[in-house]
């Protein structure tokens, strides 16, 4: 199957090229000279119409967007680029496999697991492009959404929570800062995340599709999981949050759809996801 792969340099585009062992994989990124493809679908309006024409896809796989920056900048990234990719897939007849967030679904209801037919109420602009972007791939009848909630592992990046307490780790500081730690969210590992996703443009599954671990972990236990990794250090929590998850306290994901539908299931422990991460960053 040959895989026209979107975002392919990024913390999770990176880990579905690495997997799609036995699949032919035309990687696209947004940085010149770091992929097969350069190409900005939010910068070049033609671009992606004419990356389906040359490589003539089977699946087109989206694994880009934008987690950070301003309104408008969210805006392009996660529903301009989107648009004009779903435009392209429409016109050449293929599958696209979109990456949607748990954004999309905002506050629910603490110790109820989420599922596809919640109605989302994204709590922040993030949530609000991430959901325009999954309206419009949708309006393709074969797409399939992969709403994935928070993924970890090795090359989290420097914005998101391990990344940043990494980063910090690695600069040699004893106390590593973070933001509030009440929050409770369903983390999963990149590489199980991109085991799903590789699922999906494997099968017919189309609509929406939860991709977690299927438990409860706080914030503040994942941080102490991984120092715990790391004698000697120390947490200190400041008063700034996320600003991607306000007054979303908790999140788990139901995955009953996507088990059911799909020949997957995350199987990937806590601990050796955060192991991982520090092996990789030479930790």
């Amino acid at each position: 199957m040959r895989l026209l792969l979107f975002g392919a340099t990024g913390f999770l585009g990176r880990h579905v090229a690495a997997r799609a062992a036995g699949h032919d994989v035309v990687a696209v990124s947004r940085r010149p000279g770091a992929a097969d493809l350069w190409l900005d679908p939010a910068e070049d309006p033609a671009g992606a119409a004419e990356a389906l024409r040359l490589v003539r896809p089977d699946v087109v796989v989206n694994c880009g967007g934008s987690v950070d920056g301003t309104p408008a900048e969210l805006v392009e990234g996660n529903v301009t680029a989107v648009s004009r990719l779903v435009e392209a897939v429409r016109d050449r007849g293929c599958r696209l496999v979109h990456v949607g967030s748990a954004a999309e679904y905002g506050p629910v209801p603490e110790g109820v697991p989420v599922a596809e037919t919640t109605c989302p109420q994204p709590a922040g602009i993030y949530g609000v492009t991430k959901l325009a972007g999954t309206a419009l791939a949708l309006t393709l009848p074969d797409a399939v959404v992969m709403r994935v909630f928070n993924p970890i592992g090795p090359g989290a990046p420097p914005a998101s929570l391990l990344g940043s307490a990494l980063a910090q780790v690695t600069s040699g500081s004893r106390e590593i800062r973070t933001g509030p730690l009440d929050t409770t969210r369903d983390y999963v590992d990149v590489r199980d995340v991109a085991d799903a996703i590789l699922a999906a443009a494997e099968s017919t599954a189309h609509g929406v599709l939860n991709v977690g671990s299927g438990r409860p972990t706080s914030s503040r236990t994942l941080l102490h999981t991984l120092l715990s990794l790391l004698p000697g250090r120390t947490l200190a929590e400041t008063s700034e949050g996320s600003p991607r998850s306000p007054s979303v306290p908790w999140q788990q994901a139901d995955l009953t759809t996507t088990t059911t539908t799909l020949p997957w299931k995350p199987t990937t422990p806590l601990p050796t996801t955060l192991r991982d991460l520090l092996r990789e960053a030479g930790c």
